[in-house]
């Protein structure tokens, strides 16, 4: 049996010891269980690097997705038939006036309702990141 060498471990032959009331140690070990490391680990990486990416799983409403989608295509769809009238020559009348800006003001709604959104998970994983004080 081949025996391997460990070449790019860097051994760990200094050591510090730090004390931490019980409400610090609590928010440290919540951290590093959430970015899946040990403790020590994670201090070492917050000390050299000043932060620790933490991965987030993303759990989104399918329905929810769906009716966005739907919608956008629809939107497009109305565009696409305006454009294409326009480019075909065709006359800027009233109602295709009122179309567009309806069609403008569906999509600012969507992007405000994907916003809010966005920010309901902005909030959630700032509550839960850690910073270099």
């Amino acid at each position: 049996m081949r025996r391997y060498i460990k070449k790019d471990i860097v051994k760990k032959d200094r050591n510090v010891t730090i004390r931490f009331d019980q409400e610090t140690y609590n928010k440290i070990e919540s951290a590093a269980r959430a970015a899946d490391l040990s403790v020590s680990e994670y201090i070492r990486r917050m000390v050299v690097k000043g932060k620790v990416n933490v991965r987030q799983e993303i759990v989104a409403e399918v329905p929810m997705l769906k009716k966005l989608i739907a919608e956008f295509g629809k939107i497009g769809s109305n565009l696409n038939q305006i454009a294409h009238h326009y480019n075909g020559g065709g006359v800027r009348s009233r109602e295709m006036y009122e179309r567009t800006q309806r069609a403008i003001s569906e999509l600012y709604a969507m992007k405000y309702e994907v916003e809010r959104m966005g920010g309901e998970f902005r909030g959630y994983s700032e509550s839960h990141r850690c910073k270099k004080q």
